[in-house]
């Protein structure tokens, strides 16, 4: 009885250590085929060297604990750069974000030249974005925007061709300021538009002032002027208004204006006649008024003399 229970707990041992066995080996098996998808391609390392190129797409058999493979995606890569903080060659601070458009063409190198490409594509995005930025005006970054995402296009590419990676496309999504600096813009912007205005309000009169010179020119005419006459006078009565508009044409009072033109003019130069007669008068009586004292004042003094040589009543008797 024992040797029977024996026997049976010797074959149940050797039942499970066939199953194990069994399946270890069907582990291995499956491990050793591999399927690569259409937009994936396999880097195959056998005892620790590349084995060739790329493999891919379709089903593989690789040999069990010897060969190894990596799986690299080719498809194009969307990442988004982190917003970075620069200060602008104007010294103007910006936070500027962006979006970098990639994929592996060399799996190979992609693999063996750097350990992680997605990584490694993130952080010279954003080294490179802070440092061509930081080269840049506040008025380059926000005009000239095709140019700053080509430049960035270049140098990423350069930096990573190396890896095996293609950079397609490099875009500045968001350029934020300082709200202050914002005012400041649109208060230009403002000034800008009023200066435009003010411009297309003169160059509107310009022109409007040359097409009112030729119809001048058209309305020498007396007939033409008459029709226009008429024609404004029909504009004017369209709105049924108790304005009543009678034109009087110019030439009426040129014969008026010219009398008194003449009239103001002969009566300035009689006033000047006028003035220089009563100046030359006064002249003639202040002279006149002159000698008639000068006059006095002589004979006053030939009175006084012939007196002093006269001798006196006493002085004669005390010479008799």
């Amino acid at each position: 009885m024992s040797l029977a229970l024996l026997q049976a707990a010797g074959l149940g041992i050797g039942v499970i250590g066939f199953l194990a066995i069994a399946l270890v080996v069907i582990y291995i098996l499956f491990s050793a085929i591999k399927v690569v998808n259409e937009y994936e391609r396999g880097v195959i390392f056998r005892l620790g060297r590349v084995r060739g190129g790329p493999k891919g797409p379709g089903l593989f058999f690789l040999l069990p604990l010897i060969d190894t493979m990596v799986k690299i995606d080719l498809r194009t890569i969307t990442m988004d750069v982190p917003p970075q903080d620069v200060i602008t060659r104007d010294n103007v601070p910006a936070r500027v974000n962006a979006v970098v458009y990639f994929r592996v063409v060399d799996p190979n190198r992609s693999v063996i030249e750097v350990e992680n490409h997605v990584l490694a594509t993130s952080q010279i995005s954003q080294t490179t974005l802070r440092s061509v930025l930081g080269q840049k005006d506040l008025d380059d970054l926000l005009t000239n925007r095709e140019q700053i995402n080509d430049q960035l296009q270049s140098i990423i590419d350069e930096q990573t061709d190396p890896w095996g990676i293609k950079v397609s496309v490099v875009e500045v999504k968001d350029v934020e300021i300082p709200q202050q600096m914002q005012r400041a813009m649109a208060r230009q912007a403002e000034s800008e538009r009023d200066r435009r205005a003010r411009v297309i309000d003169a160059e509107g009169e310009f022109q409007a002032s040359k097409r009112l010179r030729q119809a001048a020119d058209r309305l020498e005419s007396p007939t033409a002027l008459q029709l226009r006459l008429f024609q404004t006078m029909s504009e004017i009565a369209v709105n049924q208004n108790s304005t009543i508009v009678l034109p009087v044409p110019i030439d009426l009072f040129k014969p008026f204006i010219q009398n008194y033109e003449a009239d103001g003019s002969s009566n300035g130069q009689s006033a000047a006649q006028k003035s220089e007669a009563s100046r030359i008068e006064e002249e003639k009586e202040a002279e006149r008024a002159y000698k008639e004292a000068v006059g006095d004042a002589e004979k006053e003094v030939a009175s006084g003399d012939v007196q002093a040589d006269m001798p006196s009543d006493n002085d004669s008797g005390k010479e008799s």
